[in-house]
């Protein structure tokens, strides 16, 4: 009898473990492939009152945008780097073992999950790129408005659904908020 009571304790013990390393082990496996590309804003326009003539905004994508009878976007989710980060942030382990798998938070096959490169970072326009000190003075609401204007004018995205980010992207969340 006492057998029996230590199996099942040990039994007890070791499956949430057990468990938790098959979960683990398939939120790992799980890496969605993005597509990616750019849009150029043919004449953006910076708060500071300068413009730029080919702003590019790059960005990745998951999913497939869904429509409502309306024409309206209604699974669009946009996630914000911080600073220094890029969009591809999202695929490490952490994060996209976690998001955007089946069944989970921001599963792909549910939602059109949106991930820019913000102006001087990653892939997007940067002072790096040849402007140096000549490039346009930008802060977080032309950051915004370069996002909004990709999702819109590159994207067709008209409604989104959730907006979320890390460190400086969860800046851009509140600046969202308050436009």
């Amino acid at each position: 009898m006492h057998a029996c009571i230590r199996k099942a304790a040990l039994a007890a013990l070791f499956l949430p473990i057990s468990l938790m390393a098959v979960l683990g082990a398939q939120q790992a496996s799980f890496a969605p492939l993005p597509k990616e590309g750019d849009y150029i804003s043919p004449d953006f326009h910076f708060k500071s009152g300068e413009t730029m003539p080919g702003l590019r905004m790059h960005y990745a994508t998951f999913g497939t945008p869904a429509r409502n009878a309306n024409g309206r976007v209604t699974n669009a989710v946009l996630l914000l780097h911080g600073t220094s980060g890029t969009g591809r942030q999202f695929l490490a382990p952490q994060f996209a073992g976690v998001l955007f798998g089946p069944g989970q938070l921001l599963d792909v096959t549910r939602y059109y999950v949106i991930l820019p490169d913000n102006i001087g970072h990653g892939k997007s326009s940067k002072p790096s790129d040849g402007m140096h000190a000549h490039f346009p003075q930008y802060d977080y609401d032309d950051m915004v408005a370069s996002q909004h204007e990709l999702l819109e004018k590159g994207l067709g995205v008209n409604h989104l659904r959730l907006i979320l980010g890390t460190s400086m992207g969860c800046m851009h969340s509140w600046v969202w908020g308050e436009t």
